[in-house]
């Protein structure tokens, strides 16, 4: 059940439900908790637009049953992954929701990130790392389709309600991060293409820079090669897979 897609290498997994379950955070040693502030003071000083709020990790992905993935998530903040660049320190796998919006001419979006992001000038899919939950809350498939549903309004102007969104696909890759992808519903072209110019306009009114710099729809994973810049590892493999079933 398990689709590795060369030359990416990454996981591809055919998933359409998860069983989600909170587990504490793994105890960090005094020493790789100061090394891990150093190097996110260092970040920030870099790209001030940093912060360090609330995110959900990954602690474990297995299968449940068919086509079930179970998924343990931890409470970090966004200074947890700078024990990526601490010699000896282990992070946790991130996990992020992601959009696959098509047209109805089979076509995917692909979007670059601002200069300004954590990964400026990155092709990849609309979405976000996941957000815990508030007090009271759990972390649910509902609740994850809806954090992607607010990426899709945020990001691209598109407004599709949480249970219009399907889980198509989990990916694995760089960092073992987790990405789960959402499927939307397929619009013309220009509906998407005018969504995208309005939401972009809008934050440039409020003199904020959006997100999201560029769009592209591509039809095939050939046609990435024209996007110049690097690509999320991910990239490539949902769009063959989308293709491939049309």
């Amino acid at each position: 059940m398990t689709e590795t897609l060369p030359p990416v290498g990454i996981d591809l997994f055919d998933v359409e439900r998860l069983q989600l379950t909170e587990v504490p955070e793994p105890p960090l040693s005094p020493s790789d908790q100061a090394a891990r502030d150093r190097v996110w003071d260092k970040a920030v000083q870099a790209n001030p637009t940093l912060f360090d709020g609330p995110v959900v990790a990954c602690s474990g992905l297995e299968w449940a049953g068919p086509r079930t993935v179970r998924l343990s998530w931890v409470r970090v903040t966004y200074r947890h992954y700078a024990l990526r660049r601490v010699p000896g320190a282990t992070a946790l796998p991130s996990l992020f929701v992601n959009i696959l919006q098509t047209t109805d001419n089979g076509r995917v979006l692909a979007a670059r990130m601002s200069p300004s992001t954590a990964a400026p000038g990155r092709w990849q899919l609309p979405g976000g790392s996941v957000e815990p939950p508030r007090n009271g809350e759990v972390l649910d498939g509902p609740g994850l389709a809806g954090q992607a549903a607010r990426e899709m309004v945020e990001e691209l102007g598109i407004c599709a309600g949480p249970e219009a969104l399907r889980l198509w696909a989990v990916t694995r890759g760089e960092n073992s991060s987790v990405g789960l992808t959402y499927l939307a519903p397929a619009l013309p072209e220009s509906a998407v293409r005018a969504a995208f110019a309005a939401a972009a306009a809008a934050e440039r009114a409020q003199g904020r820079e959006p997100e999201l710099d560029d769009i592209a729809l591509v039809r095939s994973p050939g046609e990435l090669v024209s996007l110049t810049g690097p690509h999320a590892d991910y990239l490539e493999p949902i769009v063959r897979r989308y293709s491939a079933g049309r």
